[in-house]
């Protein structure tokens, strides 16, 4: 036992000397983001800043007590990010549309995105008729099938349909309208009919005519390049360089996901690096060409001021992402290090940007960008630690070999000289791909539920696209693209693109190219964060040994996740059930692709959700499906058809209130669905387990409790069926009024409630 605590207190030792622990502070500020995510209710401000800074204090106070110092620092980042989180919540505070809402908008178009028909625009809003100016949206995203002939920048006026942010269509699912509150769109919908341009009440501002005159110009430049590459080669271009990404068809996307590669239509992390090195050296050799500034100068640091300066527009230019955020605040910062003349590329740097990111946008710490960002480049900044340590010990054992000159270790010598060229070479980029890989599967399999094998295949692939077409094409093109010179280097980029989808379309055709995985149980993620941390923050392999119980113990949640027989949308106008065949059909009046996919996803389900959909169980009242065991499901649309399914339905679905009568076995309505957002049931042998997406107690800004009424919150599920009552016995005249009317769905197929860029 005292052998145990030596070797503890030893692998601690070293950690500090290393400074290692002060790397867990970030993960500590994004606990303290996490945990005011996954609250009930809103958190006081009141109560975490004296917390924040009363565990501050006692840091400074028993900073002399190294183990009670590390605890307390890491308990005020925990508060601290607690804190960043609600402090940014009441900062984008605004109001959110609560109903259906038709009527005239007008506004100036902030972002428009086209699309091969149609487009999708995001509305800073003035007015909304029939809301009053404190109920009125900051802003409003909305589509349109036809493509407008003005841009951002214009103030329009237009009919618009306006719904609220959808909610998640699973529990545990992408919610929509969580990140619609930190972005500040109150609501989401289609225009209808004419839309017009308006003289503005009052010219915009600065900031918004900067960021409306740049999407203008992406739009310029992402038409350019589609029209000259064309087809989906051209709409890749169009995104690797302007971030546009919507012109790109379904069949790419499915086809460079399926390879792995979905990242190469993302401005990522490796494209904001290559930038600031072209910017960086290309000065330096600039500046390097005068011998006066050469030699009396430091124009190593002037050039990395000025890649610094190209580094913020290029991320400005091309939308500010997370992934570039990141990207970005890394970047600065290692260029930062070179004008102090500090050591750049450190885990110490990348532990900095994090802390950035937490505290200026703690909510993009729940997305899979700033996921798999962060651990992919922890993985690959740590295989260069290692690798650095590596190289100094070889040098010293190859100092002291050659000191010997025996005969023997001639041999030894060779082999570590294979070794190194191996490790810098194609064997060096495979085993870093996949170090970055492993890192990033738990949270690939987490968000989308799916793995891509050939990943260590698509990658390389990728990275050489972006290295020798993408970055340099698109450096140049832009410069070349006011003279109008531009054609010949989309040319070129877009033979890169040719390439790399024919290659991605060959591994999709491999055996097991995508695995499917079901929904993990959502503490598993916890554990599987915490052993990646541990693999890539510590030094000592005592401490990096931890990783193992921890993954072991994320992957057991993993496969121990939720499943279920029915899945009902949260405002009850779809549904999933499992049916004979044992997979999910979806009935629905207007069904939503997005909430099919993501219930097909969560029951590694891999078909695409139009296959999903059972067109011919619906008519305009309702629709029928039979589940596994043979019970009867109806989804009612119409008050009318109350009369007669409660009376021959085992389940019943609608958005509208049931009358109280209804004789079938479960009912969820409007009532129960506004109480439990979406819902899942799992049929046993006991009876039905349920999950719901909303607690009983639940009260966010972007999902506020219902208002309460008179009785009981809601009606209990029931495990067995109860004596039916007939259906002469309803009235239909009481089931119109209890009925009421339905409220309008909250997504559609335009893509409303897909996730935010």
């Amino acid at each position: 036992m005292s052998q145990l605590r030596r070797i503890l207190v030893d692998a601690f030792e070293t950690e500090v000397a290393l400074r290692r622990v002060f790397l867990w502070l970030p993960a500590a500020a994004g606990a303290g983001v996490v945990s005011y995510m996954a609250a009930d209710r809103e958190p006081s401000l009141w109560l975490l800043v004296p917390l924040t800074a009363a565990f501050a204090g006692l840091a400074f106070l028993a900073r002399g007590r190294r183990l009670a110092f590390f605890l307390l620092c890491g308990l005020c980042a925990f508060f601290a990010g607690d804190l960043s989180a609600a402090w940014r919540s009441a900062r984008v505070a605004a109001p959110i549309i609560d109903r259906t809402t038709i009527g005239v908008v007008e506004g100036f178009i902030e972002q428009m995105d086209f699309r091969r028909a149609g487009a999708r625009f995001v509305l800073r809003v003035h007015a909304i008729e029939g809301l009053a100016a404190a109920a009125t949206p900051y802003r409003v995203r909305l589509s349109i099938h036809r493509a407008p002939p003005f841009e951002a920048g214009a103030y329009v006026r237009l009919k618009a349909r306006l719904l609220p942010p959808a909610h998640a269509s699973l529990p545990g699912g992408y919610d929509f309208a969580k990140d619609a509150w930190f972005a500040r769109i109150g609501g989401v919908g289609n225009a209808l009919g004419r839309i017009e341009t308006a003289a503005p009440p009052a010219p915009p501002g600065l900031a918004l005519r900067t960021m409306m005159a740049l999407d203008r110009g992406r739009n310029a430049l992402a038409r350019r390049i589609d029209q000259i590459v064309g087809g989906d080669a051209g709409a890749i271009a169009a995104a690797m360089v302007t971030g546009k990404r919507d012109l790109l068809s379904d069949a790419a996307k499915d086809v460079i996901r399926e390879a792995g590669i979905f990242h190469i239509i993302t401005i990522s992390g490796v494209q904001m690096t290559l930038v600031a090195a072209i910017f960086f050296v290309g000065f330096r050799r600039l500046l390097a060409l005068s011998p006066t500034l050469a030699l009396r100068y430091p124009i190593k640091k002037w050039s990395a001021a000025l890649a610094m300066a190209g580094a913020v527009f290029y991320d400005v230019a091309t939308g500010s992402r997370v992934g570039t955020e990141r990207a970005l605040f890394m970047t600065l910062i290692m260029l930062g290090a070179v004008l102090l003349d500090r050591q750049a590329l450190t885990m110490r740097n990348l532990a900095f940007a994090a802390l950035i990111v937490i505290l200026t946008e703690p909510e993009s710490i729940m997305g899979a960008s700033f996921q798999l960002s962060f651990a992919a480049v922890a993985a690959l900044v740590a295989v260069y630690e290692a690798r650095m340590a590596a190289a100094a010990a070889d040098r010293e054992d190859g100092l002291i070999l050659r000191a010997r000159a025996v005969e023997g270790e001639r041999l030894r010598l060779f082999w570590r000289a294979c070794k190194n060229l191996l490790a810098r070479g194609p064997g060096g980029l495979l085993f870093a791909t996949f170090c970055a890989t492993a890192a990033t599967a738990s949270f690939m399999a987490y968000n989308f539920h799916e793995l891509s094998p050939y990943v260590l295949i698509g990658n390389p692939l990728t990275l050489t696209v972006i290295e020798v077409f993408a970055v340099p094409g698109a450096l140049i093109g832009t410069l070349l693209y006011p003279l109008g010179l531009d054609a010949w280097v989309w040319r070129y980029v877009g033979l890169g693109i040719d390439g790399i989808m024919w290659a991605a379309a060959e591994i999709g055709r491999l055996p097991g190219a995508t695995l499917h995985l079901p929904a993990f149980a959502p503490w598993s993620i916890i554990f599987l964060t915490l052993a990646m941390l541990c693999s890539v923050l510590w030094r000592t392999a005592v401490f990096r040994a931890m990783a193992l119980p921890l993954a072991v113990i994320g992957v057991w949640g993993a496969l121990c996740g939720p499943s279920f027989d029915m899945a009902v949308a949260p405002n009850g106008e779809a549904a999933a059930f499992r049916g004979q065949d044992g997979r999910l059909a979806v009935i629905a009046s207007r069904p939503s692709l997005f909430a099919s996919e993501q219930w097909l996803r969560a029951d590694a389900d891999g078909r695409p959700a139009r296959e999903a959909v059972k067109k011919d169980a619906c008519d305009k009242v309702g629709c029928v499906g039979y589940l596994a065991d043979g019970r009867s499901l109806s989804l009612v649309f119409d008050k009318a058809a109350f009369a007669e399914d409660c009376g021959r339905a085992d389940i019943i679905v609608t958005p509208l209130f049931a009358p109280a009568g209804c004789a079938a076995g479960l009912v969820i309505d409007r009532d129960e669905l506004k109480e439990t957002g979406a819902i899942t049931l799992l049929f046993t042998a006991s009876g039905v387990a349920r999950r719901a997406a909303r607690t009983p107690d639940e009260d966010r800004p972007w999902s506020p409790a219902p208002r309460r009424k008179w009785g009981p919150s809601s009606r209990p599920f029931a495990a067995s069926r109860p004596t039916r009552a007939a259906s002469s016995d309803l009235d239909p005249s009481s089931v119109a009024r209890a009925a009421g009317e339905a409220p309008g769905s909250v997504e559609d197929e335009d893509g409303d409630a897909s996730p935010l860029e």
